[in-house]
């Protein structure tokens, strides 16, 4: 499961830096690209040429090249990574970590890290037992990060008790076992509607609505996570995938996503349609601006748009998967479980607007998903990006 992935090896002033030699060896033997950031303490205990040469990269530890004044972006490496390993992690750097003193490139990159954060403790008994390291470390843990416990042997000090870094061999098994369970959906093809439409009324005006593809993009970057293989059908947003292998193509009106969406579905196994598009589009489209003072009022005659996910609902096989997506103000249950039957749905996902929170232009989101079966399972309030994790999860 490390094949391909963009692993930055974080190592820090501890006597157990010596073993990350075999750290790097091992996941670059397991097909990793590994990019090693140091401390300037780090130095001391192994140096930065034995790891270049391993892993064919410069090692990264200041801030810029002080011959050239190169600057090495924290900001790139973090967007870079698929894992940051932070081995050994001391006392000192965990303190830092915790508390955001960024004062040397491996914190800034730690802190600038998108990507799950494994971290190996290693320092003397006493050091580990501290309050204040016990504190940091719980800290850290709520942060999402994850912390390779360290064994119990003896140690620098030549005392016995728990500190030693976790061995080499033990770290990569926990990098394979993450990335094998948490890539349920590695080998599908995800397809993804995300954002709004836009109905051109004429040059300058259209019809549309206040959707952000917040939700959409939180999905795509989920199930790319996932292990999936996803392209975004989007209309026009702001926003971008932070998973830079989930593919984009942009569109404008619900004409051009339907049929980006037809051509994609034949080889697609899971559609998730959750961008909001306009029901309705004008009849007739204006080639020059419209003016105002040539008019007190204006009728604009709309036509239907067509409906997507009924359109692949009706296109669907055995092997593929359907999820909708309903914005309702009324009647919500009752008008979200006809359409899951109506339109061939496997799962249907209901917005409502009467949650503060929830719907357009939000960073959380409150959602009820309701399966083939008419199963209602509510989700509490969460951030998007929660949010779009429990519903890939539950189509895993």
């Amino acid at each position: 499961m490390l094949k391909g992935k963009h692993i930055i090896v974080g190592i820090t002033g501890g006597i157990a830096a010596f073993k990350i030699a075999t750290l790097v060896r091992l996941l670059i033997k397991r097909g990793a690209e590994v990019q090693v950031v140091m401390t300037p303490n780090a130095k001391e205990f192994i140096t930065p040429v034995t790891l270049s040469a391993l892993t064919g990269k410069p090692v990264v530890s200041e801030f810029f090249t002080a011959n050239t004044g190169e600057w090495h972006s924290h900001v790139d490496l973090g967007l870079w990574a698929d894992a940051l390993v932070i081995a050994p992690a001391t006392a000192s750097t965990i303190g830092k970590m915790a508390n955001g003193i960024a004062d040397n490139m491996l914190v800034t990159t730690y802190l600038s890290a998108k990507a799950p954060v494994f971290i190996a403790p290693a320092m003397d008994l006493d050091m580990m037992a501290h309050p204040s390291t016990v504190r940091n470390i719980d800290l850290l843990r709520s942060y999402g990060n994850h912390i390779i416990e360290p064994a119990e042997g003896e140690l620098a000090s030549h005392l016995i008790g728990k500190g030693r870094m976790e061995e080499p061999e033990n770290i990569v098994k926990v990098l394979d076992e993450f990335f094998s369970s948490s890539r349920p959906l590695s080998g599908k093809k995800i397809l993804v509607t995300a954002g709004p439409t836009y109905e051109r009324i004429d040059p300058v005006r259209f019809i549309g609505n206040f959707s952000t593809g917040k939700m959409g993009y939180a999905l795509a970057d989920a199930a790319a996570r996932a292990g999936a293989e996803v392209t975004v059908i989007s209309g026009p947003v702001s926003v971008s995938p932070s998973e830079r292998s989930v593919k984009v193509i942009g569109v404008e009106s619900a004409c051009q996503m339907a049929k980006e969406c037809e051509r994609l579905f034949p080889e697609t196994d899971i559609a998730i349609m959750c961008a909001a598009v306009a029901d309705y589009a004008p009849a007739e489209f204006h080639e020059t601006k419209m003016k105002r003072e040539s008019r007190d009022t204006v009728t604009l005659e709309l036509k239907r748009n067509p409906d997507i996910a009924a359109t692949l609902g009706s296109m669907k096989k055995m092997n593929q998967k359907l999820v909708g997506f309903a914005l309702e103000t009324d009647h919500e249950d009752e008008n979200a479980l006809k359409k899951l039957h109506s339109k061939n749905l496997d799962m249907i996902v209901l917005n409502s607007l009467a949650v503060p929170g929830a719907g357009f232009a939000t960073d959380t989101n409150k959602v009820t998903v309701f399966k083939a079966d008419s199963s209602k399972i509510e989700l509490p309030l969460m951030s998007k990006k929660d949010t779009a994790e429990n519903i890939i999860r539950l189509l895993s």
